[in-house]
């Protein structure tokens, strides 16, 4: 069987640029489809650039990318995704199980169908938001609109599910329970989770992918070291992986 079946995601050699600025560089990267990857770096490294690439939302100047063996951005593609930056008028007046709802969306013009809405009810008792279900999205928590926006990038059975920063917005007491759930999609799908915080993620995710502009390691958790202090220019001794630090050399 080729890597192109076993893979999910296969980039060689892709390049991006933003008015001649190089964003991505050369990025050869595989993604297994039982996978928990964190891609790990600074802010403007093209962390999100690369998901993006991913989507089919931007175009690389460079390179192949096949996305479940075809192109990125194909319909057919089973991805759910959380921005960084969900975009949602506070005052707009829907409720939580409208808002996953949407995430079903079949065209211009097309009903929703039973199976939708019995999809949106596993979604949201999955993500533990169902009881919210008739609540206004203005008059939930950050965490809670969270699992609501999770909720509605699942509703569709991804295969390949992509978050970008998805902790930011949420209280560091529910990050953990964030985890857990992450752990229970991850027997379904493969995650790749965007972050700048080593310490966090190398605690739950099993490889990690060191990226600034160009891709400098890929693999698992306790070997990422040398990539991250390429990455970081900071001489990371090791990540202690099952423990909730990191060890650093003096710097």
């Amino acid at each position: 069987m080729s890597n192109m079946v076993c893979n999910v995601v296969e980039m060689e050699n892709v390049s991006v640029s933003f008015d001649r600025q190089s964003v991505l560089q050369d990025v050869n990267l595989s993604i297994d489809k039982d996978e928990f990857l964190a891609i790990i770096g600074p802010n403007g490294g093209g962390k999100s650039t690369l998901l993006k690439v991913i989507l089919g939302l931007i175009k690389a100047d460079q390179g192949r990318i096949s996305v479940f063996g075809k192109k990125p951005g194909d319909p057919s593609n089973p991805i759910g995704y959380l921005p960084q930056y969900v975009s949602f008028d506070p005052d707009f007046p829907i409720n939580v199980f409208d808002t996953v709802l949407s995430g079903r969306y079949h065209g211009l013009f097309k009903n929703y169908s039973d199976d939708d809405r019995e999809k949106v009810v596993n979604a949201l008792e999955e993500v533990g938001m169902l009881k919210m279900r008739h609540r206004q999205m203005s008059r939930l928590s950050g965490g809670q609109k969270q699992r609501v926006f999770i909720a509605r990038a699942i509703v569709r059975d991804p295969k390949l599910l992509l978050l970008d920063e998805p902790m930011a917005s949420i209280d560091p007491k529910m990050q953990e329970s964030f985890y857990e759930l992450l752990a229970q999609f991850r027997k379904r799908m493969a995650i790749v989770l965007v972050s700048h915080d080593v310490g966090a993620v190398s605690t739950h995710v099993e490889s990690i992918a060191c990226l600034n502009q160009k891709l400098y390691y890929h693999g698992s958790v306790e070997e990422s070291a040398e990539g991250l202090e390429k990455v970081y220019e900071c001489p990371i001794g090791y990540i202690s992986h099952g423990l909730p630090h990191r060890i650093l050399k003096d710097h």
